[in-house]
């Protein structure tokens, strides 16, 4: 999974997007887990149901983030390449890119990790 997803670094982000030609944050879950054969629901909130909850401190490649990054509770979504960084589709002015965890924006607005494979 995390080789699909990194091959996907650059694609633009799009509102409601699921396919290279543009993701948003689940839409990019959805994609890369369906290509390892695994189906997950669309949205970050339905995404935040499934799995099983993990500490911060057991992150690993695969495992789901999740921030609030607009109110409480699960608004982002991003796939963890290792247990500082992970990839994902930010917003509409920025690409499907890899950032860290360590940044002080990321750390503050974790709410959540879940082990779904």
């Amino acid at each position: 999974m995390v080789e699909v997803a990194l091959l996907l670094q650059g694609a633009p982000y799009r509102d409601g997007g699921f396919d290279p030609s543009g993701f948003d944050c689940s839409g990019l879950v959805h994609f890369v887990f369906a290509e390892a054969g695994m189906t997950l629901p669309r949205s970050a909130r339905e995404q935040y149901e499934v799995g099983r909850p993990i500490g911060p401190d057991e992150i690993a490649a695969g495992d789901l983030l999740f921030f609030a990054t607009q109110g409480s509770g699960p608004t982002h979504v991003a796939i963890a390449l290792d247990a500082t960084r992970f990839i994902h589709a930010p917003n509409e002015r920025t690409v499907v890119r890899v950032d860290s965890l360590s940044t002080s924006y990321w750390r503050a607005r974790l709410i959540a990790v879940r082990r779904v494979i």
